[in-house]
């Protein structure tokens, strides 16, 4: 919004003005302006949540103080070293498949978002947070058709409210795998699409290591490959949780980061050869990576590698169409709550917020770079289109909301003091050394209204309902816990913004 005055006299000057400013004001607080919000703050933040979900041994330059070192014998049942990574949301569990997401797209907005986040001194950062994940990942693949998928029971686990430092041998933590016999093609294809995605955003500084990546992408990708189905029949315990759909979308985008990083045309083929595309997806999530897979198809076509034809015409054309969808163009709109977040589903609605805020940011890049636009059912989308409905989006997010309240923990002054978040909740082990028990945690800490003790900066709750309605309450998990999976794409979006 802008006001163009020009005034016959002094009197009319300043009340022309003051009517201008009256309406910024007003489309501020209506959300239609961006309140000035700083989105270079939220990237350092978000970077920052990353080190309060470390598991294992805490690096001497660990910023987030009122953690500890915990879980250091996890994979001693089986004899190897599976310390370390990341623990998923609230609990204390390392689940290696939203895990996997959580890297691939840690991984992709470094490589897209990398001048950004040089500008903003954070791409060093982003690269640690980064190898906090591959260190593990390739702990967890020490044999080709060999993968740990995942460390501690679910269920033991959400039985317990502790902090992750009080976690001891009277605690078990089971490892869990796949393996040729018991294969899981979606968490092997997730898991090389990670290391694929992860040894581009290293092969500037560390090319041994990206090539480490590279070769673990390889095995992984291939053991997908020859050994189809889906992981939660052979780690049945991961069921309740992360339930996966299948593994074809694991194996194209798998395939997509591998051509990236390596240019094989091999993993090309797999692409154009696919029997299933996709088509028009609703959603990009942690079990739902054609989206993903299509967009970046789509990008090869805009840089000319390969021609605007058969099947990767098709996954372009079914990229747009989310996109238009998201845009309220389309066939097939996405819903908005009232105050214009675009809303996909009613648990943890954010994450699927932040998977299509990044597409809208990445694709703006590729539109803008090839001087392109998006042909919608209902209008034309220009890559400002793209790039202002991801604003938008991330503005609801901070701030400019109906209930003017931040979903980033530690964002603004009216934040979420209360997330559904075991290590949190507690007092610090810093302050409080006596080690807790299972059940320790229940009373006064996950009972209490108090907000809790330690600040989860950079933290990105569930949000809001369909309506725009949120309580700020410990117990309601289903909008109030933060998730790796859900700030990981928003690192490459506040890095697009900032």
């Amino acid at each position: 919004m802008y006001c163009v005055i020009r005034p016959r006299s002094s009197q009319c000057f300043l009340t022309i003005k003051s009517m201008c400013i009256v309406l910024l004001l007003l489309s501020i607080a209506s959300g239609k302006v961006s309140a000035g919000l700083n989105y270079g703050e939220a990237l350092t933040k978000s970077l920052l949540y990353f080190e309060a979900q470390r598991s294992g041994k805490l690096p001497s330059d660990q910023r987030v103080q009122w953690r500890g070192d915990s879980a250091p014998g996890d994979g001693s049942d089986v004899h190897i070293d599976l310390s370390g990574g990341y623990y998923d949301a609230g609990d204390n569990m390392k689940f290696g498949f939203p895990l996997a997401f959580t890297t691939t797209m840690l991984a992709w907005g470094s490589v897209e978002m990398a001048s950004q986040l040089h500008a903003h001194n954070e791409h060093q950062n982003v690269l640690m947070a980064l190898k906090w994940a591959t260190d593990y990942l390739i702990k967890a693949h020490p044999e080709p058709n060999v993968l740990y998928g995942q460390v501690g029971d679910g269920k033991l686990d959400h039985a317990c409210w502790m902090r992750p430092e009080d976690m001891n041998t009277s605690h078990p933590r089971p490892s869990y795998r796949i393996d040729a016999q018991h294969p899981g093609a979606d968490l092997a294809g997730e898991t090389a699409a990670a290391m694929a995605a992860a040894s581009l955003a290293f092969a500037p500084s560390d090319a041994a290591y990206a090539n480490t990546l590279i070769s673990h992408a390889r095995d992984l990708f291939e053991f997908g490959k020859n050994h189809p189905g889906v992981y939660h029949d052979s780690i049945t315990n991961a069921a309740g949780f992360y339930t996966s759909s299948g593994h074809e979308d694991e194996l194209l985008w798998a395939a997509a980061w591998l051509h990236r990083a390596t240019g094989d045309q091999m993993y090309l083929d797999y692409l154009t050869q696919a029997s299933n595309s996709g088509g028009v997806r609703y959603a990009f999530s942690w079990d739902d990576k054609f989206v993903g897979a299509q967009v970046l198809a789509a990008k090869l076509v805009f840089e000319g590698k390969v021609k605007n034809e058969g099947k990767m015409a098709e996954y372009k054309r079914m990229a747009e169409q989310f996109i238009c969808n998201c845009a309220q163009k389309g066939y097939s709109n996405v819903k908005k709550t009232p105050g214009g977040l675009l809303w996909f589903l009613p648990w943890e609605n954010l994450q699927y917020t932040a998977t299509a805020s990044f597409v809208l940011s990445s694709y703006s890049k590729y539109l803008e770079a090839a001087q392109a636009s998006v042909q919608c059912p209902n209008g034309v989308l220009q890559a400002s289109d793209l790039l202002g409905l991801a604003r938008a989006q991330v503005d609801y997010i901070l701030g400019s909301n109906p209930k003017s309240m931040s979903y980033m923990v530690g964002f603004g002054t009216n934040y979420p003091n209360r997330p559904h978040h075991r290590g949190a909740s507690i007092v610090s082990i810093k302050k409080d050394p006596k080690l807790k028990a299972c059940n320790e945690g229940w009373y006064p800490w996950y009972k209490t209204s108090e907000p809790n003790p330690n600040v989860l900066v950079g933290a990105i709750v569930g949000g809001p309902d369909v309506n725009d309605v949120y309580q700020d309450e410990r117990s309601d998990y289903q909008h109030n816990e933060p998730d790796t999976v859900t700030v990981a794409p928003f690192v490459g979006v506040f890095a697009a913004l900032a």
